[in-house]
């Protein structure tokens, strides 16, 4: 019956209230994702790709895809990318699906110090499959055709989609801030002028230190660092922080992460804002110029029994001219590729 109630409320939550982004706990292996800014923090080409399974133990978990691909054009200061989403939300076909061209521009303050601002323009595809649905009709007649669904507007809901963003960095540390869904697009799958779900503008402040161990590698020794980083989301009436830190002993990284806010908000009084404990282990090859993280959620919410957590998993390839890698290397972004 618990499961059950779960399965309902989540199927409410997907179709009438106002909808929530997906999140990827490698939030830095999808950074076109977080703020388009980033767009173009790479040596020249990069492509990235999120794989996430969230509560697989809970009917209908939700799954969320992410691609992206973005080109630092150094010698115009100038960073241009394309982003393609998808989440799949429940049992009954529930889909969004996003593509989008993101810019950037860079400016120098001085020296090893720049500024990036960047917009993104989006395009989303938001549908259900409403034959995988019983209507009450249905139920009082036993049969399988059903007249309920002319309360849909359609079977799907297209709409533009804007995002901005900022970022400051340096080779030790980054601070950016994005606002995501400036238009609030209309999400609705019903019919009617008077149903409207407006999808929240999402605001994200994000950054981190790096924290050199051992910075340099001579001889093929291995280099270590501790990068310390943090990302804060607000949505509508939601907000959290995701807090932790990588370990990076190359060729390995390994990373522990906290999610919620259990001292701020409270979600009741004697329910805290505790979201998941997150362990993450990556692997890059240098020589192929690849990065692959794996992580796991643990979940801490009073969930914890009915989740099995959440799965992520992320690739990133990057890859430059010679003569590019030696000149574009100080653009890079000092957070991790996870």
């Amino acid at each position: 019956m618990k499961r059950l109630l779960l399965y309902i409320f989540f199927i409410f939550i997907a179709v009438f209230a106002n909808a929530q982004d997906m999140q990827f706990s490698q939030f830095y292996a999808s950074p076109l994702y977080v703020n388009p800014a980033f767009t173009g923090t790479t040596v020249e080409h990069r492509l990235a790709a999120n794989y996430r399974l969230q509560w697989p133990s809970i009917p209908g978990g939700f799954k969320a895809y992410h691609f992206s691909y973005d080109y630092n054009a150094a010698d115009i200061n100038s960073g241009f990318g394309f982003i393609a989403n998808r989440e799949e939300s429940g049992s009954f076909g529930l889909t969004t699906n996003l593509i989008a061209l993101s810019y950037s521009y860079r400016f120098e303050i001085k020296r090893e110090l720049f500024v990036m601002g960047g917009v993104k323009f989006g395009y989303a595809f938001r549908s259900i499959d409403y034959s995988k649905l019983v209507f009450n009709d249905q139920l009082e007649n036993g049969s399988p055709v059903t007249r309920d669904n002319d309360a849909f507007a359609d079977q799907n809901n297209n709409y533009p989609d804007i995002s901005a963003g900022v970022l400051l960095y340096s080779p030790q540390y980054w601070l950016g801030m994005s606002y995501n869904h400036l238009n609030e697009p209309n999400q609705t799958l019903l019919s009617g002028n008077d149903n409207i779900s407006e999808l929240p503008r999402k605001f994200s402040l994000h950054g981190g230190y790096v924290f050199a161990i051992k910075d340099k590698i001579v001889n093929r020794a291995t280099a270590q660092n501790v990068t310390v980083a943090f990302q804060y989301k607000s949505q509508g009436k939601f907000d959290q922080v995701d807090l932790g830190f990588y370990y990076n002993n190359s060729p390995l990284v390994f990373g522990l992460w906290y999610r919620g806010l259990p001292i701020i908000k409270h979600y009741e009084p004697t329910y805290a804002n505790n979201d998941a404990v997150i362990a993450l282990v990556g692997y890059s090859i240098p020589d192929y110029n690849i990065s692959i993280g794996y992580s796991y959620d643990i979940t801490i919410s009073r969930l914890i029994s009915n989740t099995a957590g959440s799965h992520e998993i992320s690739v990133v390839y990057e890859v430059a001219s010679r003569r590019k890698k030696r000149r574009n290397r100080k653009f890079i972004v000092p957070c991790a590729k996870f």
